[in-house]
């Protein structure tokens, strides 16, 4: 067998295998929304930065920053909560490839303006809280920046492949 024919034999047979469990269980719903909950309380930490003035966002974080950064947030909430609420993972893959899209784009951005100061990152928790997150520096913070904008394209265009071979897969699976 071909280097060519292995591969497509593993991507039908990863298609065949991800159609048979579209649909999500309950727990695994319920999850979801739970996720969604996560990613608010991700967000309203940003927000309380931004709030308290903690230092955390330089002057550097104009309106289109803003906007990006918590545009991605809250998309990754829609993402989560399309999961819970209507049960179908290859449905929810289509927000899955708009997120990385649009994460991509946004780590790009702030990558190059960097309108941070992770300094203050940890600023906002209470004292007791502060050592795990007090870790990471700009360093750190622009390496895992860098690993996102490599990483995030490649799960976007995998996630799309996956769409399509699935979805064929599915639609195979409907009754007539």
């Amino acid at each position: 067998m071909s280097d060519t024919e292995t591969r497509k034999n593993w991507l039908v047979r990863h298609a065949e295998a991800e159609a048979k469990k579209d649909v999500i269980p309950y727990s695994e719903r319920a999850g979801n929304i739970v996720g969604v909950v996560a990613i608010l309380l991700i967000v309203l930490y940003f927000v309380a930065h931004q709030v308290w003035s903690t230092g955390f966002f330089t002057s550097r974080f104009g309106t289109v920053e803003m906007l990006l950064f918590y545009i991605s947030l809250m998309f990754g909430m829609v993402t989560s909560a399309v999961r819970g609420l209507f049960g179908r993972k290859n449905f929810a893959r289509l927000f899955d490839i708009l997120g990385f899209v649009l994460f991509t784009v946004v780590l790009a951005w702030l990558f190059v303006v960097f309108p941070f100061d992770f300094a203050y990152f940890a600023d906002a928790l209470p004292n007791f809280l502060r050592f795990l997150l007090q870790w990471i520096s700009n360093d750190i913070a622009r390496v895992l920046m860098l690993l996102g904008i490599i990483a995030t394209p490649v799960m976007a265009v995998y996630t799309a492949v996956l769409y399509v071979f699935v979805r064929r897969e599915l639609s195979k699976l409907a009754p007539p």
